[in-house]
């Protein structure tokens, strides 16, 4: 498996992870029961969007000596557009 494939694969998991967590225990029980939920589907989604954002930023920036810098800032974007996304 080369590089690119498996840091494409490695930032659509940390972007999935991060929406299934946003969604699952970003809110408290009295919000879940009464306002309306996004699917589980709709964070991943949009954790992978923030994934990607975040991974490229990293890139951007400069931390491309280290691998792990970047799997940080994708996770970092990842949690970021999902709080900008639910409007917190």
């Amino acid at each position: 498996m080369t590089t690119a494939v498996a840091s494409f694969l490695i930032v659509l998991a940390i972007g999935i992870a991060a929406g299934l967590v946003f969604n699952r225990y970003g809110q408290n029980w009295f919000r879940r029961q009464f306002v309306t939920r996004h699917s589980d589907v709709t964070s991943s989604l949009v954790g992978i969007a923030g994934a990607f954002i975040g991974f490229h930023i990293g890139g951007i920036l400069g931390l491309l000596p280290s691998p792990l810098m970047l799997y940080v800032t994708a996770a970092v974007g990842a949690l970021l557009v999902l709080w900008a996304w639910r409007g917190r």
